[in-house]
C-alpha cells in the first residue's frame, strides 16, 4: 500500500511541515543578535523542535523496519522501502544541520562577536535596544494578562454575589415556611387542648346527667340535627 492514504505518508506529510516551520524559526534565529532575549528563547524552541522532529523520524524509521522484513505483506516493494528511507535520511539530515548550527551558535556567542571588533559598539546598540524591546513587548504581555485576570475575577466575583443573593433569597423563603409551620403546630395545639377540655366537659355531664340524661341529650342532639338538615337542604 504506496497511495497517499498510505500512514507513511500522512505521518511524513507532518514531519514535513514541522522541518518547514522549524527551518522558519532557524531563518529567524541567524538574524537576531545574540544578545537578546528572542536569541535565548528562539534556541531553546530550536532545540526543543528538532528533538521533537528527531523522535518522529525515529518512530518512522522503526515502521520501515518492520515493513522491510516481509514487504509483500504490507503491499510495498524494495523501491517504495529504498524511497522512504532515503527520504527519513535527508529528514535527519536537515535536522542535523539545524541543530549542530544552533548548539555551535549557542556554545560559542563570544566567537561571533569577537569576529567584527570594529561593529562591537553597533552591535552593543542594537543589542541594548533589542533587549529594551524584547522586556517592553514582556510587560506589555504581563499587563495584558493581568488585565485579563481581573475581568475573570469580577466576572467570578459577579457570579459569587448572584449566587449569595438567590442564596439569601431562600434561606428567607425557608425561614417563612418555618414560621408557618410554628404557628399552624401552634393553633392545632391549642385546638387539641379545648377539644381536650370539651370532651371533659361533655363526659363530666354525661356521667352526672345519669341514663336518662343521656338519653335526652341524645334525642335533642337528633332533633337538633335534623332541624339544621332541613334548614340547610331543604330551604
Amino acid at each position: 500500500m504506496s497511495s497517499p492514504q498510505d500512514p507513511f505518508y500522512i505521518v511524513r506529510e507532518e514531519i514535513q511541515g514541522s522541518i518547514g516551520k522549524l527551518q522558519t524559526t532557524f531563518h529567524r534565529w541567524e538574524q537576531v543578535s545574540s544578545n537578546t532575549g528572542e536569541y535565548v528563547h528562539l534556541t531553546k524552541e530550536l532545540l526543543t523542535s528538532c528533538e521533537s522532529i528527531e523522535w518522529q523520524v525515529d518512530e518512522l524509521e522503526k515502521t520501515i523496519s518492520v515493513a522491510s522484513r516481509d514487504p509483500a505483506y504490507y503491499g510495498l516493494d524494495e523501491v517504495e522501502l529504498s524511497k522512504r528511507r532515503n527520504w527519513t535520511g535527508s529528514a535527519r539530515n536537515q535536522i542535523g544541520t539545524v541543530r549542530r548550527a544552533v548548539e555551535k551558535g549557542k556554545s560559542n556567542p563570544a566567537m561571533a562577536r569577537h569576529q567584527d571588533p570594529m561593529g562591537t559598539s553597533r552591535t552593543n546598540h542594537y543589542s541594548s535596544q533589542d533587549n529594551d524591546d524584547y522586556i517592553a513587548s514582556e510587560s506589555d504581555r504581563q499587563l495584558l494578562l493581568m488585565r485579563q485576570q481581573d475581568d475573570e475575577l469580577d466576572e467570578l466575583s459577579a457570579s459569587v454575589q448572584r449566587i449569595g443573593g438567590v442564596g439569601l433569597t431562600i434561606h428567607e423563603e425557608l425561614s417563612g415556611q418555618e414560621r408557618i409551620l410554628n404557628n399552624l403546630s401552634l393553633e392545632m395545639e391549642t385546638t387539641s387542648n379545648r377539644l381536650d377540655f370539651v370532651q371533659k366537659r361533655v363526659a363530666m355531664v354525661m356521667k352526672k346527667a345519669g341514663i336518662k340524661g343521656q338519653i335526652m341529650l341524645i334525642l335533642f342532639l337528633v332533633v337538633l340535627f335534623i332541624i339544621l338538615f332541613v334548614l340547610v337542604f331543604l330551604t
